[in-house]
């Protein structure tokens, strides 16, 4: 069974954790962003100041190696519109890195598709509907369709979808697309790509935005339908269960996220200042946090539903989620259809 991005085995992460140790590491290079999504987690940022300078990512990204990443995953702000993204794709590369990228494509050019290709990123481009009106507003700006179908033009021409290069479509499952979502699915798979859907995690712009939110009843079938036309159309078989459909979040195991400011995080719904690069290495940072040691004792340490559920095993619903609406990382995921609490809230 692979967990994680559909890469990391169970095995490969128990060793990880029992050696603390990485396997991949997010990272931010810039938190400006062109759009302004009405789901994201970043607040909006037309300028960042006191960010990580080039030295001080490639620094960090070093150290992240030398704990045992083997994966890289850029982030943002919008990673295209970075102006040193292709020096730092290039050092990445030369570290015999895999990196990965999220974007909504702004900057994907001919050229820059030409190089993600050369060096083998896994581009994950940002698509939340095929209708052009329903994905500019959850974008928030107009034309943000166009952008990224331009985007997906140059990435094809470049050779994405392949064996070898990956591409991904990230999407959120949210009230304006729900309907499309089953199609999408299909037409993602069909396309050779593969499709990246997740539940919003409450915070920052989508707490401004509730009216976008799923319930989780309708969650719960939309999951049940993706994993039978995976099963029956696709010869791919997994069982539903959130935040991400068809695939397992446990990140906090082998992974942290490093903010373009240099704050080390669990990850970008766990909005925990660890510490800050520029004041400790990152391999003193994560061997001493509190937060980190209980996330990965997560059997022990976490409460409620989730420690009880048939599914605790594999499964700790999303950390995120449970910070951001509870205050407490290690509560019960309110978001998840098995939680008895949810479901009698919602029936009261």
């Amino acid at each position: 069974m692979q967990l994680y991005n559909l890469e990391f085995t169970e095995q490969e992460i128990k060793e990880a954790v029992s050696r603390d140790r990485l396997l991949s590491m997010e990272i931010e290079f810039s938190r400006i962003c062109n759009f302004r999504c009405s789901y994201c987690y970043v607040p909006e940022k037309k300028e960042c100041k006191g960010e990580l300078t080039r030295s001080e990512i490639k620094d960090v990204i070093l150290q992240a190696k030398e704990l045992g990443a083997e994966k890289i995953i850029i982030l943002g702000g919008e990673p295209s519109i970075y102006p040193h993204l292709p020096e730092m794709l290039k050092f990445l590369s030369e570290q015999e890195l895999e990196i990965e990228m999220f974007t909504n494509g702004t900057g994907v050019d001919a050229e820059l598709a030409k190089l993600l290709a050369k060096l083998k990123v896994r581009v994950v481009l940002k698509l939340n509907s095929r209708n052009r009106e329903i994905q500019d507003r959850l974008a928030g700006r107009e034309g943000a369709y166009d952008i990224i179908q331009t985007a997906f033009g140059h990435l094809k021409a470049a050779g994405y979808p392949r064996d070898d290069l990956f591409l991904a479509l990230s999407t959120v499952i949210c009230q304006p697309n729900f309907d499309e979502l089953e199609d999408m699915w299909k037409w993602i798979r069909d396309q050779g790509m593969e499709p990246y859907f997740e539940v919003i995690t409450p915070q920052e712009n989508a707490l401004e935005n509730l009216w976008l939110s799923v319930d989780s009843d309708k969650l719960k079938d939309l999951f049940a339908r993706l994993s039978a036309i995976d099963q029956e159309q696709y010869g791919r078989d997994w069982e539903p269960q959130p935040p991400l459909v068809g695939n397992k979040c446990m990140r906090h195991q082998v992974s942290c996220l490093v903010t373009a400011t240099g704050d080390v995080t669990p990850c970008v719904g766990v909005t925990i200042p660890l510490d800050n690069i520029r004041n400790n290495k990152l391999a003193d940072i994560l061997k001493n946090s509190e937060v980190l040691q209980n996330l990965k004792n997560y059997r022990e340490m976490i409460k409620g539903e989730c420690r009880d559920c048939d599914k605790a095993e594999e499964c700790y619903g999303c950390r995120g989620a449970a910070y951001q609406l509870t205050g407490d990382y290690l509560a019960s995921d309110p978001t998840c259809w098995r939680n008895k609490k949810t479901e009698e809230s919602r029936q009261g």
